[in-house]
């Protein structure tokens, strides 16, 4: 078993990396920008059908103010973007808004930024998944019925090539990022210049269908209501944002000016995606409704609502043609990978977090090929509920979304204002004096735009399931104290003191036999040359001819070490050694007893299953006693020595360049060595 999983992590993962290969994993601004930013940038394939759903509750006459409503959400957009661009180049460690929250807020804050940027990384993964599912879905039905096994297959492809490394993922998802944005600024350029130049008509395939409105969604505050909510769901063109502070060590020296670049990219890229799919679904006309059963008045029987970027390729380039293939595929694709933004951020804030002792340990260390394994795999695990709990339903998961982001947002702008402020008491040059007060100047916008919108955010979302990563956060923050209180408890027990130097009066130790074969023979002989004070063996009476049997065997090979049989009426075994050793120990604390259990060593898994039960049993038990070690003395059986030499002739092989390096000094035995001319043996 463990060479087949050996066999199939290295055909799955590849070879693993060397420590010192770490600086070559470390990526270029090409590579990073999909790595980092395909999230902010594919979720304009859905960001804008948000707004539209939103908008349709007061019928189609609402759509008017979606181009608004889009500008307000570009704005927020590039604000952000200009914020952050000042905490990449400060904070160069990593860790973005939690870093930038402890360092001028405090642990407190800092932890409540860490817990919220953590679950929005995982509503990441599933609405992106559940997006990709939906858009495919449109032009490939078995992908539409089976949307939930699409989302979970993905999830864990995305997993898999994570594990190969950041940067081999990173080479692998650039080219379908690229593309994507090359399909959508194409199909905005193309619909512009038939729109404006040569005065088509673009006409979408829900054009003309009529909306039923919601009178109480139509007039006054109902109707501002719906215009946030409208806003705050079209913000979900924001999230990704925070991976490139999160990410800021795996990018190429010098990190904080690559990563600021890649953030300047990102919206150069997005916010004209962003405004031009709200361009061409205003001049095409499109209808998306929420419910379509239900507000759909004149819809044809059968009507299945299309996603707005299908809609969109429909009518801006020929239908069926090879160009809406094109774009739908690379869309789903993008959304699938946009997914890799989270993938890559999540795993590097849990090692932050790990190493600041409010994750478990081994969230902090690399892999084989240097990405944080662990990491990758708990993000994909808890995506993978959030696809099954929500059905991978993009309207249910969004309602959940972006409140995590948000937070992070403002308690990052906040500590940044902070940042600025204390450094300004020091610095005294008049031009870096002005520069600190325009980059100050950038995060006090920031901060009040993204609590505005973190505001809007939880009154429109609340009830509709944002009050749901609202107790995700206040989970995570809970727990992460928890286990911080638990890293500090056992470093205080495991701290230094005068009594670890004392040595204990007495060492009793116990050999544990059941019958008389060599692997009891070397336990035996093994205990008797550690020279404990005291030193016996011990059974447990479970079978009286069995007991009697091993009685006279010991008598008749005159072994000195007394046995000591142990009644167990219960045919148990673990309870009776348990107690008597509880006997043997007493009182003294100075006193320890140190048990020796013979165990069998095995080649394979399935005999693992045959043998061993006991002891385990036994040594699980045996370490929660106080004063008491355990000892377990190995016999390895014929399938584990050939399995042993077998690796063994393994690591004799020696592979190219091996005798080069100084690794093999001369070619093993039978290697057929040949000298001379034409390959003939001299």
């Amino acid at each position: 078993m463990s060479k087949f999983a050996t066999a199939t992590k290295r055909v799955l993962l590849g070879r693993p990396f060397r420590s010192d290969r770490l600086p070559r994993t470390l990526l270029p601004k090409r590579i990073a920008l999909p790595v980092f930013a395909s999230d902010p940038m594919s979720s304009v394939a859905y960001a804008p059908e948000e707004i539209l759903l939103m908008l349709s509750a007061a019928g189609a006459s609402a759509y008017v103010f979606s181009p608004w409503v889009g500008l307000l959400v570009a704005l927020v957009m590039v604000t952000v973007i200009a914020s952050y661009r000042q905490t990449v180049r400060v904070y160069t460690a990593g860790g973005g808004a939690y870093t930038v929250a402890t360092v001028n807020h405090g642990t407190r804050v800092g932890l409540a930024a860490g817990a919220a940027l953590l679950v929005d990384y995982v509503l990441t993964v599933a609405v992106s998944i559940a997006s990709a599912a939906a858009n495919i879905g449109s032009i490939v039905p078995f992908v539409a019925n089976h949307r939930v096994e699409f989302a979970v297959a993905a999830i864990v492809v995305l997993a898999a090539v994570n594990l190969r490394g950041v940067r081999e993922s990173g080479t692998l998802f650039a080219i379908p990022v690229y593309l994507f944005v090359l399909g959508i600024l194409g199909m905005i350029v193309w619909g512009a210049i038939r729109t404006f130049g040569f005065g088509d008509e673009l006409r979408a395939e829900s054009a003309g269908l009529e909306l039923a409105a919601d009178p109480d969604q139509l007039a006054g505050l109902g109707f501002a209501f719906l215009l946030l909510r409208a806003f705050s769901s079209g913000s979900a063109a924001l999230t990704g944002v925070e991976a490139i502070a999160n990410g800021v060590p795996a990018f190429r020296k010098p990190r904080g000016r690559n990563a600021a670049t890649t953030l300047l990219l990102m919206g150069a890229l997005a916010v004209p995606m962003f405004l031009g799919l709200l361009y061409l679904a205003d001049a095409a006309g499109v209808v998306m409704a929420e419910d379509p059963a239900s507000q759909l008045v004149n819809a044809p029987e059968g009507y299945e609502q299309k996603t707005l970027v299908a809609q969109l390729a429909g009518a801006v380039f020929e239908p069926g043609s090879g160009a809406v293939w094109y774009v739908i595929f690379v869309t789903g694709l993008v959304l699938v990978l946009a997914a890799n933004t989270a993938f890559n951020g999540f795993p590097v804030l849990g090692s932050i977090l790990a190493q600041d002792r409010f994750l478990p340990r081994q969230l902090h260390t690399r892999g084989d090929r240097l990405a944080y394994s662990n990491g990758i795999l708990v993000l994909a695990g808890l995506a993978i509920v959030l696809v099954l709990v929500f059905d991978a339903q993009v309207t249910a998961l969004i309602q959940l979304y972006i409140v995590g982001v948000f937070v992070g947002f403002v308690l990052s702008q906040s500590g940044m204002i902070r940042h600025w402020r204390r450094e300004l008491r020091h610095e005294t040059d008049p031009a870096t004096r002005a520069r600190m007060r325009r980059a100050q100047a950038v995060n006090v916008v920031g901060l009040a735009m993204t609590s505005c919108v973190l505001a809007v955010i939880l009154v429109t979302k609340f009830l509709a399931g944002a009050w749901i990563s609202i107790v995700a956060m206040a989970g995570f923050y809970f727990l992460m104290r928890a286990i911080r209180a638990h890293y500090e408890r056992v470093a205080t027990e495991l701290s230094e003191t005068s009594d670890e130097v004392t040595l204990p009066a007495r060492n009793h130790a116990v050999v544990l036999v059941s019958q008389l074969h060599k692997p009891a023979l070397r336990a035996l002989a093994y205990a008797k040359a550690t020279r404990p004070d005291m030193l016996e063996a011990v059974t447990v009476n479970v079978d009286d001819a069995e007991t009697r049997a091993l009685q006279r065997a010991w008598e008749k090979r005159r072994i000195s070490i007394p046995l000591k049989v142990v009644e167990s009426p219960y045919r148990e075994i673990t309870k009776p050694v348990l107690d008597y050793i509880r006997r043997v120990r007493g009182n003294q604390p100075r006193d320890v007893v140190t048990v020796f259990i013979p165990e069998y060593v095995v080649g394979h898994w399935w005999e693992q299953l045959l043998h061993n039960q006991s002891a385990l049993r036994l040594k699980t038990r045996l370490r929660f006693q106080s004063r008491v070690m355990v000892t377990s003395v190995p016999w390895q059986l014929a399938s584990s020595k050939r399995v042993s030499s077998r690796a063994a002739r393994r690591r004799r092989r020696p592979v190219a360049g091996d005798v080069r390096r100084g690794l093999h000094d001369t070619p093993p035995e039978g290697s057929g060595t040949r000298r001379g001319n034409g390959g003939t043996g001299a």
